[in-house]
């Protein structure tokens, strides 16, 4: 296998992930808001067509896909099906920074009550959902030496 600039990598973990594709209701929307999220931690413009983008970090992707085959007009994350994907976020700054910048980007915090421990104790997330209720846990590395680590 061959990333964008031709350098030879080791083959994927069988059963990693290839790519995710999210059907959205508004492209330009979910374009804009999953554009910067991604773009914040690291993610590359992979794929651009008429009804979707995407981006790639390493052997992944995401898609975002207003497809004409959709049957529904709004995503609900408490139905059945997807409640929410967890990326790494790099450190606690990094959490609290994206958190921070959120919201200028069309995510909205969750559990703010419980923030950034609404996980549990011993788990430094930021847990986001955007215009559409897609919802993203943004979780922190673990600090050296605790129950996590």
């Amino acid at each position: 296998m061959t990333d964008r600039n031709d350098h030879v990598q080791a083959s994927p973990a069988v059963g990693s992930v290839h790519h995710i594709e999210l059907w959205v209701p508004d492209l330009a929307r979910a374009a804009r808001e999953w554009g910067w999220l991604l773009s914040r931690l690291g993610y590359r413009p992979y794929q651009d067509w008429p009804d979707g983008r995407s981006w790639r970090l390493g052997d992944a992707y995401l898609v975002v896909e207003q497809s004409p085959a959709l049957t529904a007009a709004e995503h609900e994350r408490r139905r059945p099906g997807l409640n929410h994907l967890a990326l790494h976020a790099g450190s606690r700054a990094d959490v609290d920074a994206l958190t921070a910048e959120a919201p200028a980007h069309g995510w909205n915090l969750l559990f703010g009550d419980r923030h950034p421990h609404a996980g549990g104790p011993d788990h430094y997330a930021a847990y986001l959902a955007n215009s559409d209720g897609f919802e993203v846990e943004l979780v922190a590395q673990p600090v050296s030496g605790s129950p996590s680590a």
